[in-house]
């Protein structure tokens, strides 16, 4: 093989000099086992050599040998796979085809469409392998529907369902063309690292190659055990695979910097940094981790369709959105009323004291979106349970906790198609004791429980085989002493502690809520009958006591729904009175019978704050099919999956109503996730100049004319995205509430909005200095600065916000005219220092 004419091609084709590098390497290692390459060309034997190296996603399903004569050095259908890719690369340079750079008419969104399914029906490892793409070059991505896909190849591969059908192996498109492509079709593209790291404060980072000042070697490195960060301790790492392992699954410190950045550091992953991880796929398939942040759909299937309640309104997937300060979520408290009641008062104060009892009764719920929020946080994630076993078992488990979407699901779910042992009538909650009652051991006892939900009775394990049914042990005190007279098999106090609780303390009409945890509970009933013996063959969980079940979830709910605190540790306790949440509690447990709700069920609303500001894919995963309003539970439609931890079947409810909001001057809709945005309706929050008729009034100032003239001067310099909203001045009485308001909000997002570039806050506050002389503004002041070397550098201006604002600084800013630089008319009462702020 001729080296030097393959790498002379390769960098004529565009190629990285990384690729050149590694294929030079692969075809060394070919050549030891199969001989010449050239040779091979020559009696064209490469086909043979192709078909011996192949290795499809069935063989790796069925974990078959490598069915080549090459060593392997890592995962046998990942390593065969660039094998191919680098003889198909060989044989391109044979036959001098050209890595085109361009293809002559570039794929309409009709073939990348087909491109894309085709990429989704093969997955990721095949469609890479039929195309005789690599994944070695790739860095620019396709985001679809939550799935990272790689734009090169789509681009190529799309090729062929083009007019001119151009074969995907004579069309390896450059990446930046590839992507300036995709994005004219209106798609969205993104560039990653193979190994890109998500920081809990939203900050992104990435192992970092840095150079041995004695070797001249540039490589990845890590800290092995007990090494300080000397890079002559380090040990050096050549690729991002092996980095990616000794990061991920060895556990080390790896040299990080922030992606498209500097600062760097060694780091662990998670440790106190980090909250999620993004791989490039076939490097995510070598270590057998989810190759993207956002989860695959797990198990998608249509549900029995239930008796369905009849509803006063479809499900509403609605974002609000505007710049900020339009009133978004101010305005979700009257949307959110009006979706749960139908109407809403005309008063803001009886709106208010509605929308606060539906918080209460946990009808809405209100969470605002962040970089860090993830799936665990929004639907479902393992957390750490304490949760004592009868028999006295210590210590913790990881159970599934849901997260605030799976909890207010459980609860709208609960309202369609409640099932209760009640009558018709509802129970009363006053003069009642309320009880914490553990029924058997979380998560390993789950049948004691089930039992007693259908048997109607509560159960305890504690107090052994022993019959307390003697009216003897009405008294507390004797059974403490019986269960001491004798040796036992448990010398633990809540054998006759708690016993003496279930038996004496708890009283018949009590209400007794079932836990599932410490931080859930299953079932509500009211004691109905005195402690009665049950021998069991085991001679375990024999004491019980006869239950009315008013409420029997198939879900558990979070605690928080009825009490402000996770339960306590010991099998049966007494709740206080002013922990108990009676309005949510008596929703739950108020009426019903054993079939679901007749008319019109409770609705239920989840306002998501922010809605833009997470990685949507990321937060939802698999169930952002579900909230689509025809996928949703008691539609002919209904969908559920299976959720990854619990293995539990989920779906969204029809009376559960999704309202975002999402601040515009963050980011824009066209920047929006496409699967959030084909399953969201849009209403626009404009400012509104004209709710600012009483501050004008009160104040007497043009802040109408004024917030006007603002936005119209930003929407020229900017953008409409980033207009101020009237939410800053509605507020506002006298002149001095007015001028604070510009100080301490307005002026502070006009520098934020043009970074640095003070000159445009003075265009958009309608002052123009002259461009020789310093002077003040109505709201800014000014000075010149000279070149303190004397080399005649230019003029620079510095700015400051004036201590006191001029009189007439809001009359002059509303002016629509811009001034000229001799028009400033600064009406100062008394001369005042000038002081930045």
């Amino acid at each position: 093989m001729d080296e030097k004419a393959l790498a002379a091609w390769s960098v004529a084709q565009n190629y990285k000099k990384s690729t050149t590098s590694t294929r030079l390497s692969d075809i060394r290692a070919i050549e030891k086992v199969y001989g010449d390459l050239e040779t091979l060309y020559a009696q064209d034997k490469l086909e043979g050599l192709l078909k011996e190296l192949a290795y499809s996603s069935k063989d790796k399903a069925a974990n078959r040998p490598n069915p080549s004569k090459l060593p392997l050095w890592g995962d046998t259908y990942r390593d065969l796979s660039h094998l191919r890719a680098t003889v198909n690369f060989y044989r391109r340079f044979k036959s001098g085809a050209a890595r085109q750079t361009r293809i002559v008419s570039l794929p309409d969104l009709a073939a990348v469409e087909a491109a894309v399914a085709e990429h989704l029906d093969l997955g990721p490892f095949d469609f890479m392998d039929r195309y005789g793409q690599a994944w070695d070059d790739v860095s620019v991505y396709l985001l679809k529907d939550g799935q990272f896909l790689p734009a090169r190849a789509i681009i190529a591969v799309a090729g062929q369902y083009a007019a001119d059908a151009i074969p995907p192996e004579d069309s390896v498109v450059d990446e930046q063309l590839a992507r300036k492509h995709l994005d004219t079709l209106g798609l969205v593209t993104a560039e990653l690292p193979p190994v890109l790291l998500f920081a809990k404060d939203g900050q992104y980072f990435a192992p970092v190659r840095t150079k041995n000042r004695s070797t001249g070697a540039i490589a990845f490195t890590y800290r092995p055990p007990g090494a300080n960060n000397k890079r002559a301790q380090a040990i050096e790492v050549g690729d991002w695979a092996g980095i990616a392992r000794a990061l991920l699954v060895d556990g080390r410190a790896v040299r990080i910097q922030p992606w498209l950045g500097k600062g760097e550091n060694y780091l662990t992953y998670p440790g106190q940094n980090f909250s999620d991880v993004w791989l490039r796929p076939d490097i995510a398939d070598s270590l057998g981790i989810a190759p993207s942040a956002p989860r695959a759909l797990s198990t998608t299937k249509p549900t029995q369709v239930e008796p369905r309640a009849t509803m006063t309104q479809s499900p509403t997937n609605l974002i609000l959105f505007g710049p900020p300060g339009t009133g978004k979520t101010w305005s979700t408290a009257e949307e959110a009323v009006r979706l749960c009641d139908g109407e809403t008062p005309a008063d803001r104060d009886a709106l208010m004291l509605r929308y606060r009892s539906l918080v209460a009764a946990k009808r809405i719920a209100f969470v605002t979106f962040h970089q860090s929020i993830d799936y665990e946080a929004f639907v479902e994630g393992l957390r750490p349970e304490t949760d004592p076993a009868e028999t006295g078992g210590a210590g913790f488990s990881l159970l599934p906790k849901p997260g605030v979407f799976r909890e207010i699901c459980a609860l709208a779910n609960d309202a369609r198609t409640r099932t209760r042992a009640t009558e018709a009538d509802e129970v009363g909650l006053e003069g009642r004791n309320f009880w914490k009652m553990s029924l058997g051991a979380a998560g390993s006892e789950d049948h004691i429980c089930q039992a007693a939900l259908d048997g109607n009775y509560i159960v305890m394990g504690w107090g052994g085989d022993v019959d307390w049914s003697s009216p003897r042990f009405d008294i507390s005190s004797e059974i403490r002493k019986e269960w001491l007279s004798s040796p036992r098999e448990s010398d633990r106090p809540s054998n006759y502690s708690q016993l003496a609780a279930f038996r004496n303390d708890l009283k018949v009409g009590d209400v007794v809520i079932a836990s599932s945890g410490r931080s859930a509970f299953k079932a509500i009933g009211v004691v109905e009958g005195d402690y009665f013996y049950e021998p069991t063959a085991n001679g375990d969980y024999c004491h019980r006591r006869p239950v009315k079940w008013l409420l029997k979830l198939d879900e558990p709910l979070s605690v928080d729904t009825i009490t402000d605190r996770d339960f306590g540790m010991r099998t049966i306790h007494l709740i206080a009175n002013d922990r108990i949440n009676f309005s949510a509690l008596s929703r739950l447990i108020g009426g019903g019978a054993d079939r679901p709700i007749d008319g019109h069920p409770d609705q239920f609303v989840l306002i998501i704050d922010e809605i833009n500001r997470a990685n949507v894919s990321k937060v939802f995963g698999e169930l952002i099919t579900l909230i689509e309003p025809d996928k949703r539970l008691g539609q002919d439609n209904a969908l559920e999956v299976t959720l990854p931890h619990s293995r539990k079947p989920f779906g969204v409810p029809d009376n559960l109503h999704l309202l975002g909001t999402m601040n515009t001057a963050d980011r824009s809709i066209a920047l929006l996730d496409t699967a959030l945005r084909r399953r969201f309706q849009f209403k626009e929050m404009p400012p509104k100049p004209q709710a600012l008729e009483k501050a004008a009034n009160h104040s007497g100032l043009p802040v109408i004319e004024a917030l006007q003239a603002m936005n119209d001067r930003i929407e020229y310099l900017l953008d409409r995205d980033h207009r101020i909203g009237h939410a800053y001045l509605v507020g506002c009485r006298t002149k001095d509430e007015v001028h604070a308001a510009f100080r301490e909000k307005i002026i502070p997002l006009l520098q934020e909005y043009f970074f640095e570039d003070w000159s445009k806050v003075a265009a958009i506050l309608n002052e123009k200095p002259s461009a020789s002389n310093e002077g003040k503004g109505a709201f800014l002041e000014w000075r010149q600065l000279y070149d303190p070397t004397g080399s005649g550098g230019p003029v620079r201006t510095s700015w400051a916000v004036r201590a006191t604002f001029a009189e007439n600084a809001v009359e002059q800013l509303a002016r629509t005219q811009p001034l000229s630089s001799g028009a400033l008319i600064v009406e100062d009462v008394a001369e005042t220092t000038a002081g930045a702020q």
